[in-house]
């Protein structure tokens, strides 16, 4: 059963272009984008491999992420682009 985790991310512009994205709660999460497009997919990327680490490691998740099994809803943030 998949679960549903709300992640804080930190987007950080690297001066060379593109982006580095980071998790305050999940020291582990660390990936790179060229563009905010990918942004999704890295990060998805990036936690299925944090997430076998943790298995491997034994150790879980905090439980503060956990953002149930889609039977409620929940609330989020999302980084739109938009023309000003």
């Amino acid at each position: 059963m998949k679960t549903m985790m709300k992640i804080p991310l930190i987007l950080e512009p690297q001066n060379e272009g593109g982006w580095t994205i980071t998790s305050p709660l999940i020291p582990e999460l660390v990936t790179e984008i060229d563009g905010l497009d990918d942004l999704n997919t890295c990060v998805h990327d990036a936690l299925a491999a944090v997430v076998e680490l943790y298995e491997d490691m034994g150790k879980q998740f905090p439980a503060n992420l956990m953002a149930g099994h889609g039977e409620s809803p929940v609330l989020f943030e999302s980084l739109v682009m938009a023309e000003a």
